[in-house]
């Protein structure tokens, strides 16, 4: 079995100033600058032959190039039970697209549809029962942060593999944007 998820990267020079942003909160395991990225599909456990199915169905997926931005901080649940703290990124209609575009490709790849509803972000720390006034203190002292834009003009399959130190990410291949490839 190979766990999958289809994202975008964050240029190195930002994903470095976003980790400089670590600080000694409890409870937070930050993340390292390789491993930042936007999920535009997470794919979780499948097995080589359904892998090879969604990379072909990933090859044949087309969109134009675009930007996005990074900014403002917010948490996957609340106080004591946030379990992710992560940087924004504003949707824009071409970022919803390929997203969506990549689901369709997935979904078509043999896997289920997402049941959550898509909401782009960097990930920067984990987090395990974090002192809530620390978050917040995080979150309000940061909060006007701002990266980008962002040119975005291919997207990547990624395999994540679980280790000691949380998961490493390792690109299994990037499709390009662009116009319409025959």
């Amino acid at each position: 079995m190979i766990r999958l998820f289809v994202g975008l990267s964050v240029p190195e020079d930002i994903a470095v100033r976003l980790a400089a942003l670590a600080n000694g909160m409890v409870g937070a395991r930050w993340v390292e600058p390789k491993n930042m990225h936007v999920t535009l599909r997470f794919i979780g456990d499948v097995n080589e032959a359904d892998a090879e199915d969604i990379h072909h169905e990933l090859a044949r997926l087309t969109a134009m190039p675009f930007k996005y931005q990074i900014g403002g901080f917010d948490t996957f649940g609340q106080g004591r039970k946030a379990h992710a703290l992560f940087a924004g990124v504003p949707p824009t209609p071409e970022l919803e697209l390929l997203q969506s575009r990549t689901e369709a490709s997935v979904v078509r790849a043999g896997q289920q549809r997402e049941p959550r509803k898509f909401k782009p972000h960097v990930t920067i720390a984990r987090l395990k029962s974090p002192p809530a006034d620390q978050l917040q203190m995080f979150i309000e002292a940061n909060n006007l942060w701002r990266a980008g834009p962002v040119l975005v003009d291919h997207f990547i399959l990624y395999e994540s593999c679980m280790g000691n130190g949380g998961s490493a990410y390792f690109p299994l291949a990037e499709y390009p944007l662009g116009p319409e490839r025959l």
